[in-house]
């Protein structure tokens, strides 16, 4: 018989935002916004808890921040610094866990049934996990002790900020939200919520209770959503692959709209020459190229194009280019390229290509050739600046110093 599972849920409180308070105490206290500036477009990527109490939240178009919050604090997000803080609290939960699944730079569900062994000591763990990242890192998390993953996010969202819950059993985990929204279920979203509101149904209970029609209804989702409203969730904890990505892209909301064509394939290059190193670091191929182009009235356009040697940044450009060249020509907001299909290292069969040196040459030589156009074009030296260019908020300050030399 296979042993109850035990897991735990870590989730940093507002990571971003606590990370720029520890490194700069005058911060504490004050509503504070990461994400794109007042007087720029974009999102906020996280804010502060006194921030949110103007209404402010992760996602939320930064005008409308400004508007709500117009006394906060507005600072772009440094990733690099959030990244190694991430690494940092990995090797703290890596002491705990069994298996780790990492959800995002700031959460994490933990496997400790076999390292806890009881109930009692994965409490214990939470704990030590919650006072050593608040000893060794100065942050603060929300930790949440379950039998299942979907009671242990929930148990860690029982309490925040830097709060402790425990859901023990299935039983606990209806008494508890029986009934609260049906959102409060996971997979359960706005467009679901939507169809279920519509039927009369707007709480757990009503899922309990109409368990057959939702579904006959709503098919394999339903049986999903209907075995969570009654706590059954038989998810394992998954250690991530890398091969497990779908996608890589980058993507550049210039301040201005763009209109100048050569200034996008400029960019793009740019963009090309990222996702080849993002993809290089996790050990992936790509099997297709994509572009996406978001034009001045917000109309989106995807195009993508099946190739063999996608994880290279010459081909990403050149395919890049050749689709943006077959797309209306109209003001752009936005513009962004990608792989997907990938597949790693193992998997990855040799292609002709691999095997020629005259090929590998040519790619160099559509790099060597652009990089010194862009440098010649906008004045830029790129010798030794290369993985600082194409990494963190440097790409963007230099995607937007092309567009105003560009004028």
């Amino acid at each position: 018989m296979q042993k109850r599972q035990i897991i735990i849920h870590v989730d940093m409180d507002a990571f971003y935002a606590s990370v720029e308070i520890r490194d700069d105490p005058t911060l504490a206290g004050k509503p504070l916004i990461i994400g794109a500036l007042p007087s720029e477009r974009g999102v906020a990527a996280t804010c502060s808890y006194e921030a949110r109490k103007y209404g402010v939240h992760s996602a939320m178009n930064i005008k409308e921040a400004y508007r709500l919050c117009p006394h906060g604090i507005y600072m772009h997000p440094n990733f690099d610094k959030y990244r190694k803080v991430s690494e940092q609290l990995r090797q703290i939960w890596n002491d705990y866990a069994v298996r780790m699944e990492t959800i995002a730079l700031d959460e994490a569900y933990l496997d400790v049934t076999y390292s806890a062994g009881t109930f009692e000591r994965a409490g214990e763990m939470a704990r030590e996990i919650k006072s050593r990242i608040r000893s060794e890192l100065g942050l603060s998390c929300s930790v949440g002790v379950a039998y299942c993953k979907t009671a242990a996010k929930t148990a860690s969202e029982e309490k925040k900020p830097d709060g402790y819950f425990e859901i023990p059993t299935a039983q606990d985990f209806v008494d508890l939200i029986s009934d609260r929204d049906v959102r409060a279920l996971f997979t359960v979203g706005a467009k679901t919520a939507e169809k279920l509101n519509r039927l009369g149904i707007y709480t757990v209970r009503d899922i309990q209770e109409r368990r057959e029609e939702i579904i006959e209804r709503f098919g394999k989702h339903g049986q999903m959503i209907t075995e969570l409203a009654f706590g059954i969730d038989d998810r394992e904890v998954t250690a991530y692959k890398p091969e497990d990505t779908k996608s890589i892209s980058r993507e550049m909301t210039f301040q201005e709209d763009v209109e100048n064509y050569q200034l996008l394939e400029d960019i793009l290059f740019l963009l090309a020459m990222s996702v080849e190193r993002r993809a290089k670091r996790k050990g992936l191929h790509g099997r297709g190229v994509t572009l996406k182009v978001t034009y001045a009235d917000m109309k989106n356009i995807n195009r993508s194009r099946v190739v063999t040697d996608a994880d290279s940044a010459a081909t990403i450009y050149q395919e890049t280019v050749r689709m943006l060249g077959q797309i209306e020509k109209r003001p752009v907001r936005l513009v962004g390229a990608g792989i997907y299909n990938l597949i790693g290292d193992d998997g990855r069969q040799m292609s002709l290509e691999d095997y020629m040196e005259d090929s590998a040459e040519d790619r160099q030589r559509v790099i060597d050739s652009k990089l010194a156009e862009l440098g010649q074009r906008y004045g830029l030296d790129f010798a030794g600046n290369l993985e600082k260019i194409f990494s963190g908020e440097t790409l963007y300050r230099t995607a937007e110093y092309m567009r105003k030399h560009n004028r």
